[in-house]
C-alpha cells in the first residue's frame, strides 16, 4: 500500500501542473464532437507516459540523457514541434470559432506523441522524480510502482478530455473555445522559447 500511495502522489505531482500535454488533451476534448473522437490523443499520451515511466524505472532514460547531443536534439525537435502546433492552433482558432482545432486521429496521435516524447522537461522530470524514487524498491514493488504511476497518467488524461468535452458542449457561442485555443497557442510558444533558451545555453 505504501508503494501504491507513493506512486500516486508522485505521478499527480508531475502531471497536474499546466503544461503543453495537458493543454493539448483538454483542447481536443473540448474541440471534438464526442469524447470518443478525442481518444487517439488520450491513448497516445497514455502510451507515451507509460513508455517514459518504464524507461525511467528501468534506468534507460537516465543513460540516454547523459548524451549532450541527444539532449540538444530533443530541445530543438521539441521547440520546432511546439511552434508548429502553436501556429496551427492560432491560425485555425480564428476560423469557425476554432472548430478546425478538432484534429483528425492521425494528427492527434502525431501531436500527442510529440508533446509527450519530445518534451525535454517531461523527460527530465520523469527521470528525476519517478526514476530516482523507484530506486528504493526492488522486484514486484518496483513493478507495482511503475504500473501505478502509469495508471494515474491514463486516468488523468481521460478525466482531462472529459472535462474539455463538458465545457465544449456548453460553449454554444464558441467564445470559450476561441479563448482557450489562443491560450493553448501562447503556452506552447512560451514552452518552445524555454527549450530554445536551454538549447542556446547548453
Amino acid at each position: 500500500m505504501s508503494v501504491f500511495i507513493h506512486a500516486v502522489v508522485l505521478a499527480f505531482g508531475l502531471i497536474l501542473p499546466l503544461g503543453v500535454q495537458n493543454v493539448f488533451i483538454f483542447n481536443q476534448g473540448m474541440s471534438q464532437r464526442s469524447l470518443m473522437r478525442a481518444l487517439p490523443a488520450v491513448v497516445t499520451a497514455g502510451i507515451s507516459d507509460t513508455l517514459l515511466i518504464g524507461a525511467a524505472v528501468g534506468g534507460i532514460s537516465l543513460i540516454l540523457l547523459q548524451w549532450p547531443l541527444l539532449a540538444g536534439v530533443l530541445y530543438a525537435g521539441g521547440a520546432a514541434f511546439l511552434l508548429y502546433m502553436a501556429w496551427s492552433i492560432w491560425r485555425s482558432s480564428g476560423v469557425a470559432n476554432g472548430s478546425l482545432t478538432a484534429l483528425s486521429a492521425g494528427r492527434q496521435i502525431a501531436f500527442a506523441a510529440s508533446v509527450s516524447l519530445l518534451n525535454p522537461h517531461a523527460l527530465l522530470d520523469t527521470v528525476a522524480v519517478i526514476g530516482t524514487s523507484s530506486l528504493q524498491y526492488e522486484g514486484m514493488d518496483r513493478v507495482t510502482f511503475a504500473i501505478t504511476a502509469a495508471a494515474v497518467s491514463w486516468i488523468w488524461f481521460l478525466v482531462l478530455a472529459s472535462a474539455g468535452r463538458l465545457i465544449g458542449r456548453t460553449d454554444r457561442t464558441g467564445r470559450i473555445s476561441l479563448v482557450f485555443n489562443r491560450l493553448s497557442a501562447g503556452v506552447m510558444v512560451v514552452m518552445a522559447c524555454m527549450m530554445l533558451w536551454k538549447l542556446i545555453h547548453m
